[in-house]
């Protein structure tokens, strides 16, 4: 038995039943419902903007001139769009001025009509201006003339109203809008890691501030300097926030070199320098010689401080704009492991000199004397 098409009733699948056979016939949906079939994944192929951290609500503004060149490719970007589309239409180059002093838009759109519209001079001058909007020109000369001047001139793209289509525009406009987000977020990314760098930086130089207000408050020093005299009670100093900070540097920026030998100061900038790298587990013989040294050399706790303090504000300085946190935590460590050096070496000469070492005799010497 042979079947057609016209014999089958319905668009199911049909059974046919030939002795103890069954047969299926499956027929395919009619023409108009393929074709809409198509049309449908055709329009869900575009990707949807908030899939790729692209706001769902795009403000447009559309810069036109009189002809209004690619105004029905803009209209059917707002109707195609995976987005919900807000077009702003303004006429001629002052009043898209004015728009764009008074509101922010998401894409902008520019009819190049020379020399009407001159969409090219138009875009220098809102780039020399800040504005950093997805700027996307439209013409009737080809890609191959105009795409190049188009980015040079500081926009995002160029589609020619002849050949695109509203597919290639919901593209160069989502690119476009992708591009500035990113722009945004990597500037602000860069903003936050210079403010973090500062604020470390006045950190490191707060704490080496206290240190030398510490050393010069010191009232042994100031004993020796005022000779008998007793020490006045100084002045309470102001609290180091961000305002004294900055009155504060440029009395800092320019410490005054210790009375030491040049040599002592260089071999200690360079084991500060070598800490920083190496920390102190390869350093422990080099800062027992420097703790003899110092010891031998009458030096109090609070002149090696001040030479600290003059070597770790050269390092400080010659830093830049790269992180100090790292290295004020290691120069902390290393003046406080020098001065832990300093005291045990002072405690073992103490101890040497109340306890001289003592000539002992034999026990019949002794009965003798």
């Amino acid at each position: 038995m042979l079947l057609t098409a016209k014999q089958a009733s319905a668009t199911l699948p049909t059974l046919v039943k030939m002795g103890h056979v069954t047969i299926v016939f499956f027929w395919p949906k009619s023409e108009s419902q393929s074709m809409g079939t198509g049309l449908k994944r055709a329009s869900k192929s575009v990707p949807a903007p908030v899939g790729q951290g692209l706001p769902s609500h795009w403000r447009t503004l559309y810069i036109c001139d009189r002809s209004r060149t690619g105004a029905w490719l803009v209209e059917s970007f707002a109707a195609e769009s995976p987005a919900e589309v807000e077009v702003h239409e303004a006429p001629g180059r002052t009043a898209g001025l004015a728009r764009l002093r008074d509101e922010i838009f998401d894409v902008i759109f520019i009819s190049h009509n020379p020399p009407e519209l001159d969409a090219l001079e138009l875009t220098v001058a809102y780039r020399t201006g800040g504005t950093d909007e997805a700027l996307i020109i439209l013409g009737r000369q080809s890609e191959q003339e105009l795409a190049v001047p188009c980015y040079e001139a500081g926009a995002d793209g160029y589609v020619c109203v002849s050949t695109a289509t509203s597919q290639v525009l919901i593209w160069t406009a989502l690119r476009a809008v992708q591009r500035c987000h990113l722009t945004r977020q990597n500037r602000r990314f860069q903003q936050s890691e210079l403010q973090r760098l500062q604020r470390e930086r006045e950190e490191a130089l707060r704490v080496l501030l206290h240190q030398k207000r510490l050393i010069r408050e010191q009232p042994g020093k100031s004993s020796e300097k005022h000779g008998s005299q007793p020490a006045r009670n100084p002045e309470p100093a102001a609290p180091l926030g961000t305002e004294n900070l900055c009155e504060h540097l440029s009395q800092f920026e320019l410490p005054e070199p210790p009375e030491l030998p040049a040599k002592l100061i260089a071999h200690y900038r360079e084991l500060l320098r070598a800490y920083i790298i190496m920390g102190s587990g390869h350093l422990g013989s080099e800062l027992c010689e420097l703790a003899e040294v110092l010891a031998t050399a009458g030096l109090s706790a609070g002149e090696v401080m001040h030479l600290h303090l003059y070597v770790a504000a050269e390092v400080i300085r010659g830093l830049g704009s790269r992180s100090t946190r790292h290295v004020i935590t290691r120069a902390n460590l290393l003046v406080m492991e020098v001065l832990l050096q300093l005291a045990e070496a002072y405690r073992l000469r103490y101890r040497d000199a109340s306890r001289p070492p003592i000539q002992l005799f034999f026990p019949q010497f002794e009965r003798a004397l």
